[in-house]
């Protein structure tokens, strides 16, 4: 796994992150600020302990682009071109949308133990994907694992409760990130990213059952 995102703004800047799908470790000698230590707004779901883990994996992985970007304007347009082994992606958009692709991206890949949940859809990666996509792709590789566990005769989980669970799960990390950067920004575009990518989430968890509805009557042409 090797995606490029280039950000290219109006005033002529260009910023760049590469995502290898590897989690990061905190570089070694140099101080990390406070937001990033475990303890630190760390989630309520999380497994990990901060004798064993003192730096929160996601927190770690997003801090050189909430760095980056910390005190830039959401909605302010950006021409974003993403790169991958197999093809490109081009958008003009907002700086918000861009960010929430690429945070995703990077919590799914930090080592994060409940975020790692997303990781096989961050293996096939869709940038700017919008919530209609998300919970199209959400639904799609969960049925999928279902298969593959009721083929190696597990039980399977045909009625989504889990995919809910697991949205919830990931909504918990999401308001927990969301304290952690808040101090930290001087403008909105991470927050806003971040806001964006929780909606996303509860979207799954909180009103599955229309989204799957809304899906269908697509599918049979209806709207």
């Amino acid at each position: 796994m090797n995606i490029n995102y280039n950000f290219k703004f109006q005033d002529g800047r260009n910023i760049e992150f590469k995502v290898s799908g590897e989690s990061s470790s905190p570089p070694q000698g140099e101080p990390l600020p406070a937001w990033v230590r475990l303890e630190h707004c760390q989630c309520s779901n999380c497994p990990l302990k901060p004798g064993d883990t003192p730096y929160c994996p996601a927190a770690t992985e997003i801090l050189p682009v909430v760095e980056a970007f910390q005190a830039e304007d959401a909605y302010q347009k950006v021409d974003v071109t993403v790169t991958d082994e197999r093809r490109s992606y081009f958008k003009q958009t907002t700086l918000e949308e861009a960010l929430r692709s690429l945070l995703g991206l990077k919590m799914a890949t930090s080592g994060c133990p409940v975020l790692s949940e997303l990781k096989p859809m961050a293996l096939h990666h869709l940038p700017f994907a919008n919530s209609d996509e998300f919970v199209m792709r959400s639904v799609g590789y969960y049925l999928l694992q279902q298969l593959f566990a009721k083929r190696n005769q597990q039980e399977a989980d045909w009625d989504l409760k889990g995919l809910v669970e697991r949205n919830q799960r990931l909504q918990l990390v999401n308001q927990a990130l969301w304290q952690r950067i808040h101090a930290v920004c001087k403008g909105d575009s991470n927050l806003k990213a971040l806001l964006n990518f929780f909606s996303m989430a509860s979207s799954v968890s909180v009103s599955l059952e229309s989204q799957l509805r809304k899906l269908q009557a697509r599918m049979k042409g209806e709207g």
